[in-house]
């Protein structure tokens, strides 16, 4: 074989390596997200949401509104000079005077005492439900002609894990959080983040559900039982198939770039010193 000859076919080699190496790059199809809608499109949500119950050592806030102040300050916990910082973020339960309102903390048997009413039994409810019950017993004890009671929140969250931006714990605060929700406040996926095969981890009593969820598809995002999310769970994003190969020792694997890329030089080294021979 001439010089020619093995000039060329090590030129046709090292263009072969570099198609290689630009087809491990992330392609549109794989980070694109709702890639089967579009404009006009109707799609069916998942079914009617659970919504979101009280669980022991869940902490919700209670207020009581009334016309007569001194019935306000006989149900209410007194409101404190503290910041209570959702974790994730730098916020806090601020009311209109500055200060915090002070929460209730759901105990093991799923109750809280609430001032003059005593133990209730606030496990498996919703905030609406907590809010009706304190109202009906103000009413018809006649402690409170006119009560408006307002529950919330205080301490719910979900994590983010894996291959997003900013992972951490952040909290909910209202009852129909959804994976698209919590991802935003992730700061979205990196671009080594699977979109295809993202997981959610849900405690159900004594069972441990997973669910996975393709983000690229709008209809399997929209149609999972994990779309509105529950406090606790966990939404873990996996690294795609570059990422993975860029993890193990300087990435030198057989399927990665920079593997052929070693070897191509090595080949024109040889292919080099053979024309010089």
């Amino acid at each position: 074989m001439n010089k020619k000859s093995l000039l060329k076919n090590a030129l046709a080699f090292f263009v072969a390596v570099m198609a290689m190496s630009f087809c491990s790059c992330n392609s549109s199809k794989d980070v694109l997200y709702f890639q089967d809608l579009k404009a006009g499109d109707s799609v069916a949500m998942a079914a009617i949401p659970v919504p979101v119950t009280v669980r022991p050592d869940d902490k919700i806030s209670i207020v009581v509104n009334s016309r007569d102040p001194q019935l306000m300050a006989l149900f209410n916990l007194p409101r404190v000079n503290k910041q209570m910082s959702t974790v994730g973020q730098a916020s806090s339960t601020n009311v209109s005077n500055g200060q915090d309102v002070m929460g209730y903390t759901v105990d093991s048997h799923g109750e809280i005492d609430f001032p003059v009413l005593g133990k209730i039994k606030v496990e498996g409810k919703t905030r609406e439900e907590i809010g009706a019950y304190i109202k009906n017993e103000l009413i018809t004890k006649n402690l409170v002609k006119d009560p408006v009671v307002t529950v919330e929140f205080m301490n719910l969250c979900v994590s983010v894990l894996g291959e997003v931006n900013s992972p951490g714990r952040y909290g909910i605060d209202r009852d129909k959080t959804t994976i698209i929700d919590a991802l935003s406040m992730a700061g979205d996926l990196t671009i080594n983040g699977n979109r295809n095969n993202v997981t959610v981890l849900r405690q159900d009593g004594d069972v441990q559900r997973v669910y996975a969820i393709d983000l690229t598809s709008g209809r399997d995002i929209y149609s999972s039982p994990a779309y509105y999310l529950q406090q606790n769970d966990v939404i873990y994003v996996e690294p795609n198939e570059m990422r993975a190969r860029q993890s193990t020792v300087n990435g030198n694997t057989i399927r990665s770039a920079s593997f052929w890329i070693s070897i191509t030089s090595l080949v024109m080294s040889i292919v080099v010193l053979a024309t010089n021979l």
